[in-house]
């Protein structure tokens, strides 16, 4: 009887764990074609596809043929793109878009996920921290993490407006592996370089606050600089990826602090981010950039002061990568989006690509 009675209880007590610890159940969509009944062959372009950005759709056709295309114009665009490459395969008419942004729409097997939660935001006057509700929603509770983003400044200050901006297409990998994406969006005439990290501070506490398990931190040019000058402050960000860091301007054209000071101003913040010594941070640089001073002296800074990091990863001035958008690109996201997301969540964190 007394046996009985514990196998009883915990049996019990397995039942009435929380949903929650099962973490970020999986979309539809990730597994499209299964539920799409496609040939084993079209998986890996299935896979590439998903991976990509907004707008972007899909066309099948008989016996397995298809068609894709991901951005390059409008949803409209995309969609007759798709189609007719398509037909191409199996002949006019014989095609229909079956995958379309985020969601299933052939017939009889729709599917679109669940949308963010209205006002889940975090905003003050001047910046936002919202869910892009280009990516799959997930949830804190369900979600491994979160990924937030941050966009750069324009050259021409508060004549660009960058709020509102897809984050680059390599964090897919992190949102179709279970990652909720959020922007880091700053009205221009108040994106100050200090100004916006302490923005970004308060808002990744208020998203531990919340039950994110894991906080990533990532940002293009001046907000891979920001996602750097969080780590002064232990327990807001679990792993950073900065590409392209900068906050100087253009060469000789550096407005306010010249470009010179900017290797100085680099130490100084990773001197500061040993508070975060058990985060792990991924930087890219690349060729042609005009917003990097020194790349030299900033690539030996970074590994000189990376080893001091639970897990760091240099991707420097790689071939074929040029100028300070390569981060932006597919083929960006094709050769280093798996390693970044193996980079914040192996065990092991991997040194290289």
């Amino acid at each position: 009887m007394r046996r009985s009675s514990l196998a009883f209880f915990f049996g019990l007590l397995i039942s009435l764990l929380p949903i929650r610890l099962c973490l970020a159940q999986s979309a539809p969509i990730l597994d499209a074609a299964k539920i799409l009944g496609l040939p084993a062959s079209n998986n890996a372009d299935i896979e590439r596809f998903l991976r990509l950005n907004t707008p972007r759709a899909f066309a099948v056709g008989p016996n397995g043929t298809m068609g894709w295309q991901a951005g390059g114009g409008d949803a409209a665009f995309v969609e007759q793109r798709a189609i007719a490459s398509c037909e191409r395969r199996a002949g006019a008419g014989n095609c229909a878009v079956a995958l379309r942004d985020l969601a299933i729409v052939r017939p009889g097997r729709e599917w679109a996920p669940a949308p963010p939660p209205a006002n889940i935001g975090i905003s003050s006057m001047a910046h936002d921290t919202v869910p892009d509700n280009r990516f799959i929603w997930w949830g804190p509770q369900q979600a491994r993490g979160v990924l937030v983003f941050a966009h750069g400044r324009g050259e021409r200050g508060n004549m660009d407006d960058s709020r509102g901006s897809q984050p680059q297409s390599w964090t897919r990998h992190f949102n179709n592996g279970g990652y909720d994406v959020w922007r880091f969006d700053r009205h221009p005439n108040s994106d100050e370089t200090a100004r916006a990290a302490r923005w970004l501070r308060t808002d990744l506490a208020e998203l531990r606050r919340r039950g994110y398990r894991q906080i990533i931190v990532a940002g293009q040019s001046r907000g891979g600089w920001n996602a750097l000058m969080v780590l002064d402050q232990p327990g807001l960000a679990d792993v950073v990826i900065a590409i392209a860091a900068a906050a100087h301007g253009r060469g000789a054209d550096a407005r306010n602090d010249p470009q010179w000071q900017q290797i100085s101003q680099l130490e100084a913040i990773l001197t500061a981010a040993q508070a975060s010594s058990q985060a792990r941070v991924a930087a890219a640089n690349f060729r042609d950039d005009p917003f990097d001073a020194e790349p030299d002296r900033r690539a030996a800074l970074l590994q000189q002061y990376g080893q001091r990091f639970a897990g760091f990863l240099l991707i420097d001035r790689p071939e074929g990568l040029n100028g300070h958008s390569a981060g932006a690109s597919s083929a960006f996201n094709t050769r280093y989006g798996a390693c970044l997301l193996r980079f914040a969540t192996a065990p092991r964190p991997p040194s290289s690509c």
